[in-house]
């Protein structure tokens, strides 16, 4: 890790975002606002699932409405870690609060697929009997793993050891 740490602070992508003092709080506030729309977005859903919120419309046009908002989130969410790593790689790759965030992001994104993907086909997936109870534990899984992401990402900055 420390030789990939070594390479990336030698890039000349890295000397710019690190000596331009109003990149890192750009991109910071940038990764802040699409956390808030795919958490935003996530729990709308969920909680759509677990029943606590029902639209006036179908599971899939709920699904539709709100699923392009996660990915599209995420990309953005994507692109600004990546600066952000290429910024300050010590602080993040040598962290294991901030590896813990990356698990539970392929958790969630595996639960995210899990219980979206199948509404766009069939609307009534996890309204069969035996699937509800199941959609309802990933639902709620899902709600915890965005919870810890987002907390994992605020205490990554109180966790780095130089």
């Amino acid at each position: 890790m420390d030789r990939l740490i070594d390479w990336i602070s030698s890039t000349h992508a890295n000397a710019v975002i690190r000596d331009t003092v109003w990149i890192i709080p750009l991109v910071q506030t940038v990764h802040i606002l699409a956390i808030s729309v795919v958490m935003g977005s996530v729990l709308l859903l969920n909680l759509r699932v677990i029943g606590i919120i029902s639209a006036g419309e179908t599971n899939d046009a709920f699904t539709r409405r709100y699923l392009p908002w996660v990915w599209s989130g995420l990309v953005v969410l994507l692109m600004s870690g990546a600066i952000l790593i290429i910024g300050e790689p010590g602080r993040d790759l040598k962290n294991a609060t901030f590896w813990t965030k990356m698990a539970l992001i392929v958790c969630a994104i595996a639960l995210t697929l899990a219980l979206e993907r199948p509404v766009l086909h069939d609307a009534g997936f996890w309204d069969r009997p035996g699937r509800r109870m199941a959609a309802r534990v990933m639902a709620v899984l899902s709600i915890a793993c965005w919870v810890g992401i987002t907390l994992c990402g605020r205490w990554i900055a109180y966790t780095y050891e130089t």
